[in-house]
């Protein structure tokens, strides 16, 4: 899997970011110089790849319908 909306955002002025983000143990966040654009919590069984799958979907998401994931703050 190419992972190919992640790999815009970091190559134009974007951020990954993996790990902790408050009390939730693992996560992936994306943004942009703007906005963040997803924020998402690593599911029981879920490996690394897949969530990094999701957030590439929600990358696409927010930038082509602006849906915006946000499963921490919730």
């Amino acid at each position: 899997m190419k992972l190919e909306n992640i790999e815009f955002l970091i190559n134009g002025n974007g951020e990954v970011t993996l790990g902790r983000c408050g009390y939730v143990r693992c996560a992936a966040t994306a943004s942009d110089d703007d906005q963040g654009l997803a924020m998402l919590a690593r599911r029981p069984g879920e490996s690394l790849l897949e969530l990094l799958q999701r957030l590439d979907a929600a990358i696409e998401d927010a930038y082509e319908h602006n849906i915006f994931a946000d499963e921490i703050n919730t």
